[in-house]
């Protein structure tokens, strides 16, 4: 690795932090951030600086002509002109391949990461603000014009962002702020988000409460990345085999499974092992309106330290008809050809 490609990979750890940071940020140097862009765009300082306390509360504000005479916005300036000479430079100095390979090794992954929850607090926010289905047009559009601070990280991650670079204003915002509307007249600033929770996969997930949330209220539900209502989470702590049966999303009913536990749904539902064999136990839940739920309970043939031996659950294609065929799917094997070593 060169070392100008070793010194984006650490600010790419940088960046990482930036993406995921909670609470208020340095409101102060936020704002001379903004005035920084603003003038290296050729451009001169937003008359006034507005905070919200969320993307939500910033639409709101717009729509409700709160900030005054904004002007036009200015994103294209601020943010897309620079952005595409930064990459149109970098991309000339590596070629093809080289810039492909300078993405991979810095903002990709951030991105991967960093792109659901942007589309979940756009998705959030129109089904906030919009009261009727023809207003969500004008909502979009108003998205559309923010730029979205920390959460450009992966894409700032890959450029030079120092005080004196093109984009050194547009990082500066995104260090200690959320989304940000660039209108001529005014810049509106939303605060970072008070809570994140996301899983070990990096997607929004939390049981017991908004998986995303601002000062201000918005919140976002997620379990494992898929949305689901707070209503929805509050009755995961009192499921029972029943109420998983009734519950007529697919969905919805998988997260229930989850949650409840495959081993302990099968147990108080009194189901009946389909197939066993020396490799484990083949369990079939049967779904109204879904596939079947094939699992292969397994018992780990080296003991835990107190000598216990753990079980596992292992889910398998709807078409696994024997335990065999099950564990072997789990290693990319057929039934034939799986041959587990046998422990002495």
């Amino acid at each position: 690795m060169s070392k100008e490609l070793s010194e984006y990979v650490m600010k790419r750890d940088d960046w990482r932090s930036v993406s995921t940071a909670t609470g208020p940020g340095d409101r102060a140097a936020a704002e001379d951030a903004v005035r920084s862009a603003y003038r290296q765009a050729g451009l001169g300082a937003p008359e006034r600086i507005v905070w919200a306390r969320s993307p939500l509360e910033a639409v709101r504000m717009l729509r409700s002509g709160e900030p005054g005479n904004t002007g036009a916005c200015v994103r294209e300036a601020l943010r897309n002109g620079p952005w595409a000479a930064e990459r149109e430079r970098v991309h000339a100095e590596l070629g093809p391949k080289g810039f492909s390979e300078h993405w991979q090794s810095t903002g990709a992954d951030l991105w991967e990461l960093t792109r659901t929850v942007v589309d979940r607090i756009r998705t959030g926010v129109i089904a906030a603000a919009a009261r009727e289905r023809k207003e969500e047009t004008g909502i979009r559009l108003l998205l559309l014009d923010a730029i979205l601070g920390q959460h450009d990280a992966a894409w700032l991650s890959a450029f030079d962002t120092g005080p004196g670079d093109p984009l050194g204003g547009i990082a500066g915002v995104a260090r200690e702020a959320g989304w940000w509307w660039p209108y001529e007249n005014v810049a509106l600033i939303s605060d970072r988000p008070t809570e994140l929770h996301r899983d070990e996969a990096g997607r929004l997930d939390r049981a017991d409460g908004p998986a995303l949330a601002y000062a201000d209220g918005f919140e976002l539900h997620a379990w494992r990345g898929m949305p689901v209502p707070a209503e929805f989470l509050d009755g995961l702590r009192t499921l029972t085999p029943e109420r998983i049966r009734e519950e007529e999303n697919a969905e919805l009913r998988r997260v229930m499974l989850e949650y409840y536990g495959y081993d302990r749904y099968l147990d108080e539902s009194g189901a009946r092992p389909i197939h066993r064999d020396e490799t484990g136990v083949l369990w079939r839940i049967e779904l109204d309106g879904d596939e079947d739920v094939v699992m292969v309970e397994v018992v780990n043939s080296t003991p835990e330290p107190d000598g216990t031996s753990r079980t596992y659950w292992l889910r398998v294609p709807p078409t696994t008809d024997t335990a065999r065929a099950g564990v072997a799917w789990t290693f990319g094997l057929s039934a034939e050809d799986y041959e587990p070593v046998r422990q002495t």
